[in-house]
């Protein structure tokens, strides 16, 4: 397990799915909690609602981990040229 993440690109790619994810459950959330005239079970509209919190959630852990990704990329490759 350690070792998938001591890769930055495994890091990389990881983080542009849970970004991918986190945005997609932000989006259905939205529509079916707001958006969504039609009536919905209180589990689903619960459900919808909880949506709205995890994905700006997930957003923001793949957008550190993005972050993080790259900064190990442009270290490991300045420490192999100089």
């Amino acid at each position: 397990m350690f070792d998938f993440f001591s890769n930055p690109q495994n890091v990389l790619h990881l983080s542009s799915k849970v970004l991918g994810g986190g945005l997609a459950l932000l989006l259905i959330g939205i529509y079916g909690a707001y958006l969504y005239s039609g009536h919905l079970p209180i589990v689903a509209l619960v459900s919808m609602h909880a949506m709205t919190i995890i994905g700006p959630t997930l957003l923001k852990i793949g957008y550190v981990m993005r972050l993080l990704a790259q900064h190990r990329l442009a270290t490991h490759h300045v420490g192999v040229v100089a």
